[in-house]
């Protein structure tokens, strides 16, 4: 059963700890001050989680969340083990993930995304890279021409609404696809999602904050469903 840890009232001092992990970017200096993290990041998550997530169930009813690590939050400390990592332990910006969704990890569902760091509030939907069960999914998905030019039309509403669509990251048109093709540079896409980027003080008052992202979730629900019905349609490996 989801529980309110503490009220949420905005996460105060987050954005100075943040910038005190960047100078100090160590283990010993953050077991030092572990509870001042508690304090000003991981104890507001948990509650913002839980406000933020019952108001997406009114846009999403379907919607997933959980203010644990590994569930809606993600920990503060990075895995330098992989091949190419950032090898500084401590992350200095702050993700938080609301899910839909049964299959595939948490990063491969269509999902309300956000995080925060000193320079910026980064607000998204959709799922940002594709596996090969998504990537497949979604390039059947847009097989289809009216379902391809109905998505770019949706883009191109958001966009000048003032959102942005992520890179394309392939240069040559899969297989399926050609240039004669309307919309056929959806297929240059590895992921699918829209972002917007606030100023990083907006997170300070938490009202503020709710109303805002709501605002800009509802503006971009209908490409997080759509995300959606295409992990619904992903097979898994």
């Amino acid at each position: 059963m989801r529980g309110i840890i503490i009220q949420f009232s905005g996460f105060k001092d987050a954005v100075a700890f943040l910038e005190a992990i960047r100078k100090n970017n160590n283990k010993e200096w953050f077991e030092a001050h572990k509870s001042e993290y508690e304090r000003v990041i991981l104890n507001p998550s948990k509650a913002f989680v839980v406000e933020m997530g019952e108001h997406l169930m009114a846009l999403e009813p379907t919607i997933d969340f959980e203010p644990k690590i590994n569930k809606s939050l993600f920990r503060i400390y990075r895995d330098t083990r992989r091949m190419g990592a950032n090898k500084v332990p401590l992350k200095s910006k702050i993700g938080i993930i609301f899910t839909q969704g049964n299959s595939g990890g948490r990063l491969q569902k269509s999902s309300f995304y956000l995080h925060f760091s000193p320079e910026e509030l980064f607000v998204s939907v959709g799922a940002r890279w594709f596996e090969k069960p998504m990537l497949d999914a979604y390039r059947e998905y847009i097989k289809d021409e009216s379902r391809r030019v109905a998505l770019d039309k949706l883009l191109n509403s958001l966009e000048a609404k003032g959102y942005k669509t992520i890179e394309k990251e392939y240069k040559r048109y899969p297989r399926g696809f050609s240039s004669d093709m309307p919309s056929v540079d959806l297929s240059l896409y590895k992921g699918m999602a829209v972002y917007k980027i606030l100023e990083p003080n907006l997170i300070e008052d938490g009202d503020r904050l709710i109303d805002t992202l709501y605002k800009i979730y509802e503006e971009m629900l209908p490409l997080q469903r759509i995300v959606y019905e295409i992990s619904l349609r992903a097979k898994e490996e």
